[in-house]
This record gives C-alpha cells, structure tokens and sequence, in this order.
C-alpha cells in the first residue's frame, strides 16, 4: 500500500547508507525539522528526491521531481539561536513516487511505494562468490583510482572491507564528484551486482577525466556541505 512522507527536494541524489548534512533555513523546512524532532512525524524520516529542471518556482507535481528518490532518516539536528538549524540525516530506503500533495502541510508532502533490491544472491543459484569478489574489487579499484587522481591521501577513506555487496556502490559513489544523472541512475538500478558494474565504469570514466584535465574538484566533507545546501 502506498504511504505518505514529507518530500524534500534537492538539487542533488541522496544514496542508502550515505550521509547527507543540510543547513535549513526556508521557514516550510524548519517546520518539517521541528516536525521530525517532536516526532509529529514518525520514524524521523523524510524523503529526498531530486530536483528535474523546470522554469516553476514551487513544485506541485511529479513531472518536476525525478521517479526515484531515497528516504532520509533524522540523525542529528542543532538549532541556532535565528531559528535555522543544521543536521544530518543519512539515506535509508528507496522510494517510488506516485503522487505530490502540496497543500495539506506547510511543506510537501509525497504518496510513495518502497523500491527494494533484487537480492545478489538467489536461493538455489550456483555459488557466485567469485563472480562478486571481482566485481567488488574491480569498482574499489575505480574508486582508488578516482581518489588518487582527486585528491590528497588523506581526504578519502575507502568503504571496509566487510562493506555489504548491497551498499558497496553507493558508498564508493558517495564522495566522488559524479554527474547527478549518474547518481540518479545507480539509486534506480535494483540488481546490486549490476550496480557494481556501472558504478566501477562511472568512476573509471571520472577519473580520466580527472586525469587529463588535471582538475581537482574539492575534497570529499566540501563536496557533501556545498551540495546539501538548501
């Protein structure tokens, strides 16, 4: 059955398992962080999707907002004595949107179905365990090559080693300074090992270039500050 959950639209592609810090300062936003700090709005969650270009100034349908967004869950939250407040949320589920409520709240509202994974792993399917270790290792591999071509050693940590296959990919896309056409593309792509595969020739792609314009984008904790801004 569908369910309803507060939308929050951005100019970015919020990832599952993958931080997202926001400075809210428009009043309908501080309303929806009041609301999710009170618990007016259960389980702390809102949802983040993402921005299609469009010349209205106010959303008021899902022909501007993409198909897929993720849904973000209230970790931290500090106010400033203006009224603004700074938190962090981190990606949990994905969703499909259905429809756009943009008049019962002070802030929109969205109709939604969950998007859950194919699992990797079938009961019954032959062992892939290697299939999945070369696969992993090929898109960490991209990752490293990516970051060294970035950035200093010390601005990026790589995901452990013990990192769910299921997460993998978002997590090594998470720092890296990807088109939001390529982020949308791996939050809708439901088949982990598929992801793996798009996200180690994203990264590849980047990194070349990286290389060949030797442009070097921002470290990793600016990159996530300047494109949570709302």
């Amino acid at each position: 059955m569908p369910e309803t959950i507060p939308l929050f639209p951005l100019q970015t592609v919020l990832l599952p398992g993958t931080p997202l810090p926001l400075h809210i300062f428009e009043p309908r936003y501080r309303q929806l962080t009041v609301d999710l700090i009170t618990g007016t709005l259960p389980h702390k969650r809102f949802g983040v999707i993402a921005l299609v270009p469009s010349h209205e100034a106010e959303v008021t349908s899902c022909d501007q907002l993409q198909a897929v967004g993720c849904a973000a869950v209230l970790r931290q939250a500090k106010r400033l004595p203006d009224g603004r407040f700074d938190i962090v949320s981190f990606g949990d589920q994905r969703f499909r949107l259905l429809a756009v409520d943009s008049s019962s709240a002070p802030y929109l509202l969205g109709a939604i179905e969950w998007v859950p994974d194919t699992p990797a792993v079938i009961p019954g399917q032959r062992d892939v365990s290697d299939t999945i270790g070369s696969l992993a290792g090929a898109a960490r591999a991209a990752y490293r090559r990516y970051c060294q071509a970035a950035w200093q050693q010390g601005d990026w940590t790589e995901p452990a080693e013990d990192a769910e296959i299921e997460q993998l990919s978002h997590l090594l896309a998470t720092d890296c300074l990807l088109p939001q056409e390529d982020r949308q593309r791996l939050l809708e792509e439901t088949r982990p090992l598929h992801r793996l595969r798009l996200v180690g020739r994203m990264l590849n792609r980047e990194a070349g270039i990286v290389a060949a314009l030797r442009a070097v984008p921002a470290p990793p904790a600016v990159l996530r500050r300047h494109a949570s801004k709302n």
